[in-house]
């Protein structure tokens, strides 16, 4: 293996190993806030910050992996109506824990990429989103961390005599998963249902009070400090086409050593299930999701051939998604874990679109069946059949957050459930004695 430990935490998460990292002063020791107090000296054309960002090959981190710098081209930066940089860290696709982890431990790096990022597209106020459930750490940390920007003149109006103006405001959502989804999040920061908008028109030309507004992950925005300070060049060169820079993933499930690894976009699989200590127990591996449980499952023995990476894990029939990697052992029931997946978006759908308000139920109803034994094996076909039906028929992507785990269950591991269909209710691990105790 590659010694991947040399290359880990290169960007975001690069104050980790200094006392008290959250902070201003050891922010600083590390360049913190040298690219913002750069425009503010110079003012250098708000093209030439996009075509940086573009140059990194930054692309999104939530989960849609849209490119950062052409998202941001898409504003009318010369218009002289209020303009808006929204933050989403509504961090909530199950298996996803390293935004979070910004807000707690380099929030500095957040907010100097939302003031970066707010200069480029010439929006003079941003608001950062974030998870209900992070009151308890992440959201005093970065509120913490926004005064002592405000006090150090690295906020506000007019910034050093600089005529720029940047002012950021943090809003605390109420924990609805549909609320990640783009203009749910912006509905919701208009005090209104999180329920996704009807797209066009698009949050760079009607965004949040129907002002033009670009949204970006948490980690998106974090890393582009260290772009401009060390060069889009550089961190292009991190990982291969297409896939630039480093990504965190948040490896979950069954591995000796689970966690949050900073590591260069095209690592071997086989090398970051090692850095996470392996299978536990000794177990062999099953299958992985790859980027939260939205995304398809893979195989194992699929998985151990295949990079992280955009390209290759679409190749291998999944997605990156938010690099939330769900790794399961041999013991796994995987009826019981799709039942468990159908479950939570059923109970997540914002109800708006009757594809997805009927369909999740329809899909968790027969999934629970099976296992209480009264499945029939015409159900398997009408499973599938249904999550078609969802999957690009909605109003956002969470329809095929919903369809995409029946579909790649059913391809992967039809024979499990099959089997309990078969056997009253009764698992092909319990059976083979691989139950987990």
């Amino acid at each position: 293996m590659t010694n991947y430990r040399e290359k880990m935490n290169l960007t975001v998460f690069e104050p980790l190993a200094l006392e008290r990292p959250w902070t201003l002063a050891t922010y600083r020791t590390i360049g913190g806030y040298d690219a913002w107090e750069r425009i503010l000296r110079e003012k250098p054309p708000r093209e030439q910050i996009v075509d940086a960002v573009k140059a990194s090959g930054l692309r999104g981190r939530g989960g849609a992996a849209f490119p950062v710098g052409v998202k941001w081209g898409f504003m009318p930066r010369n218009s002289p109506v209020q303009k808006y940089a929204v933050c989403n860290s509504d961090e909530s696709e199950p298996g996803t824990c390293h935004d979070r982890d910004i807000l707690r431990f380099n929030p500095h790096a957040l907010i100097e990429g939302m003031a970066i990022g707010g200069y480029a597209m010439n929006a003079t106020v941003g608001y950062n989103y974030i998870r209900g459930e992070f009151l308890g750490e992440p959201v005093p940390r970065f509120e913490a961390a926004l005064e002592e920007a405000y006090a150090a003149g690295l906020l506000g109006k007019n910034l050093k005599g600089s005529g720029i103006d940047f002012d950021l405001h943090t809003f605390v959502g109420a924990g609805a998963y549909i609320c990640g989804e783009e203009t749910g999040l912006l509905e919701s920061l208009e005090g209104k249902p999180g329920k996704p908008r009807f797209k066009p028109p698009f949050p760079a030309a009607f965004g949040l009070y129907g002002a033009p507004t670009t949204i970006n992950n948490t980690q998106s925005y974090a890393s582009v400090p260290t772009i401009l300070r060390k060069g889009p060049e550089w961190f292009a060169s991190l990982g291969p086409k297409n896939s630039g820079g480093t990504i965190i993933f948040s490896v979950s499930g069954h591995v000796a050593k689970p966690g949050n690894f900073e590591l260069p976009l095209g690592i071997p699989f086989a090398d970051l299930l090692e850095l996470a200590g392996g299978v536990w127990k000794g177990r062999k591996l099953k299958a992985v999701i790859p980027g939260g449980c939205s995304m398809q499952v893979v195989p194992g023995e699929v998985m151990l051939k295949t990079n992280m990476d955009y390209d290759s894990v679409k190749a291998a029939g999944s997605g990156i998604g938010s690099a939330a990697v769900i790794v399961m052992d041999e013991t796994t029931c995987m009826v019981r874990v799709l039942e468990r997946v159908s479950r939570f978006y059923m109970s997540e759908s914002c109800g708006q679109c009757t594809p997805c308000r009927e369909g999740t139920g329809w899909l968790n109803r027969m999934l629970k069946r099976i296992l209480a034994g009264q499945g029939r094996r015409e159900e398997l076909g009408l499973l599938v059949d249904v999550a078609n039906h969802i999957e690009g028929h909605t109003i956002c992507a969470f329809g095929d957050a919903a369809a995409w785990p029946v579909q790649s269950f059913m391809k992967h591991f039809r024979h499990e459930f099959e089997y309990m269909i078969d056997h009253g209710g009764r698992s092909i691990v319990e059976e083979r004695g691989l139950a987990a105790a």
